[in-house]
């Protein structure tokens, strides 16, 4: 019976080591499934809608092949097709029978060429014929390559393999160099579910009961040998002789049973049978992935955290925390370069406003000056604060604290994007104090609205803040916005006094009675930008113009610049009889609380520059 029951549990184990065996490989199935994307072969850009790679769960795979390199780049699907609007691309989208369909897109006529047709009723014969749509003019292409539009880019030779994971509303541009014709062959993949739970448990289990069925026999054979012949008992001894074992003698007519030496040798053989289903249960074992077991970990029991709510209708912010990240590593990179070289050129393709200005008179002053000051290095990283401009259309802006862990210092930045094809610009940026308190700001994913320059839901409106700054620096207390404006903790009006304190000392010591040192404040050349914090307030970016007038007060009295290098450089003279003003730009960034709150504009950060000196005509 033993034999029997050996012989099922070997057909069970079989049966089920098979089965597992067979859901891994036979069974399994196809691990992913690709879609080959149509397209004309003619035009230089392909757009593929985010509908297309999301038409199956999981991550996406893209793959095209062509000569030489090949671009593919994924952003909001609303800047795709802004930055390819005045150009011809191929667009793949999804139809609603789930077909893939490619549609040749031609650019975007402008206003005048869609009025050119006719004019009312009035239109001549002419006219009527002339078609009512005209070609665009013809573009320059542009490389795609480097745009800061895009949220990721990937750049590979003759064949691209991108894994990408592309959410709602997204889409996926691929090119080359965007003169010559886009990849033609692309296929999209994703990833299918071929887990098999019970894989792992099946030969697990028929490895065990071949090892039951192994001892089985094994029990079987020992039985079936101790079951072998007749078994005869010997003479009984007399009771008083002791039973010598040793001798061995036919008289005495024992039968010896199996010796020793032989039972070593059959537990050994047993041993070694037992030996191979061990080690096949183990190789097989270990050849079970972690999809081949049904998955029993407790499900994570989720939390609850606050949560911001997008106002219904506002658009989507203009850029994520990864772009801001890399778009300030591109405008370091470029402005450190320019910086060396003192180009204000290169400089320009990355700043603007009070930026490039005060940028440029530092380059002018150090081709003049040997020892003049190279200006601070543009630090990119890291990100403690990224507010986006919530904006669809352009131009578009967003704004971000960056900490430098070198100097232990941080610094508040607006950057501006005018056009889809442009590239974001540094306009303002300023040193925030160690005591500075920051509002509350809305999350990066949400983003912020700009708030007018004339809104009347502030305390003061953005448009405004600069020229009252300006009046509480000249008049002091006797201003009549004084008392808008926090007094504890700005530091940029009291290093103002100290500094002009200074400097009049310091020219009554030799001017005083043949001529005047006079100072001023007014709004700067720049406009004034605020995106909107949680608590109706703005956080408002401005720019301060500060002018020092030294003219002569006796006739025969001059203006001599002995002691201002930089004055002399910018100006282009030693001493006149007119005098000099001295300009400099002031970047300020304040929080401007909204209507009815108690707090009062508080200055975030600030930064200083010598803009300007000319000889008074």
């Amino acid at each position: 019976m033993r034999f029997v029951w050996a012989v099922v549990a070997f057909v069970i184990a079989t049966v089920m080591i098979g089965a597992g065996i067979a859901q891994r490989t036979v069974f399994q199935g196809p691990k992913t499934a690709s879609t080959q994307i149509q397209t004309s072969g003619e035009a230089p850009y392909l757009l593929i809608e985010g509908e297309v790679l999301g038409q199956l769960p999981g991550t996406q795979t893209l793959r095209a092949h062509a000569e030489g390199d090949i671009f593919a780049a994924f952003g909001r699907t609303a800047d795709m097709e802004a930055w390819l609007s005045d150009t011809t691309y191929d667009y793949v989208t999804l139809e609603d029978d789930g077909t893939m369909s490619t549609t040749a897109v031609e650019p975007e006529e402008t206003g005048a060429e869609g009025e050119a047709a006719t004019e009312g009723e009035a239109a001549t014969d002419e006219a009527a014929t002339t078609p009512d749509t005209a070609p665009a003019e013809d573009v320059p292409a542009r490389s795609p390559v480097g745009s800061d539009l895009w949220l990721d880019e990937f750049q590979q030779t003759d064949v691209l393999i991108a894994p990408l994971q592309v959410p709602e509303g997204m889409s996926v541009l691929v090119a080359t160099d965007g003169t010559a014709s886009a990849p033609s062959e692309v296929a999209v993949s994703w990833p299918l579910e071929t887990s098999t739970p019970w894989a792992g448990p099946l030969i697990v289990g028929g490895g065990i009961v071949m090892a039951v069925g192994v001892f089985l026999y094994i029990l079987a054979i020992r039985h079936a040998r101790r079951a072998r012949g007749p078994r005869r008992k010997g003479l009984p001894l007399p009771i008083t002789e002791p039973i010598d074992l040793s001798i061995d003698s036919p008289e005495k007519g024992v039968i010896s049973s199996t010796s020793t030496t032989r039972r070593a040798v059959s537990t050994g053989r047993r041993a070694f049978a037992a030996v191979p289903v061990v080690a096949v249960s183990a190789l097989l074992f270990t050849g079970c992935a972690a999809d081949a077991w049904p998955q029993l970990a407790a499900t994570s029991t989720p939390t609850p955290t606050a949560t911001v709510v997008a106002p219904e209708g506002q658009q989507a912010p203009a850029v994520t925390k990864a772009q801001t990240e890399r778009i300030l590593s591109r405008i370091a990179a470029t402005v450190a370069e320019a910086d060396e070289a003192r180009d204000p050129a290169l400089a320009a393709t990355r700043l603007d406003g009070a930026m490039l200005a005060a940028r440029e008179t530092n380059y002018t002053l150090r081709g003049a000056i040997a020892d003049y000051r190279t200006p601070a290095p543009i630090v990119g990283k890291p990100l403690s604060i990224i507010l986006p401009q919530a904006y669809d259309e352009w131009p578009r802006s967003v704004m971000a604290v960056v900490d430098d862990e070198e100097s232990k210092t941080s610094s508040i930045m607006q950057l501006t994007q005018a056009d889809p094809w442009s590239d974001y610009k540094l306009s303002y940026q300023a040193s925030l104090e160690a005591s500075t308190l920051m509002p509350d700001l809305a999350p990066t994913y949400i983003g912020a609205n700009q708030v007018p320059p004339d809104s009347s839901f502030m305390i003061l409106p953005p448009g405004e803040v600069a020229a009252a700054y300006a009046d509480v620096i000249n008049n002091g207390e006797s201003s009549e916005y004084y008392s808008l404006f926090e007094v504890e903790g700005d530091a940029f009006r009291e290093a103002i006094a100290a500094d002009r304190a200074r400097r009049l000392e310091a020219f009554n010591e030799t001017a005083k009675g043949t001529g005047s040192l006079t100072f001023s404040a007014a709004p700067g050349a720049f406009d004034p930008f605020a995106l909107a914090t949680l608590e109706s307030g703005a956080i408002v970016a401005v720019s301060l113009s500060e002018a020092d007038t030294a003219v002569p007060t006796n006739e025969d009295a001059l203006i001599k610049l002995t002691d201002s290098p930089t004055v002399k450089a910018l100006a282009g003279a030693e001493e006149s009889s007119t005098g000099f003003t001295t300009t400099f730009s002031d970047q300020l960034f304040f929080y401007v609380p909204g209507q009815g709150s108690s707090e009062k504009i508080r200055l975030l950060g600030y930064a200083s520059d010598i803009l300007d000196a000319k000889e008074i005509p």
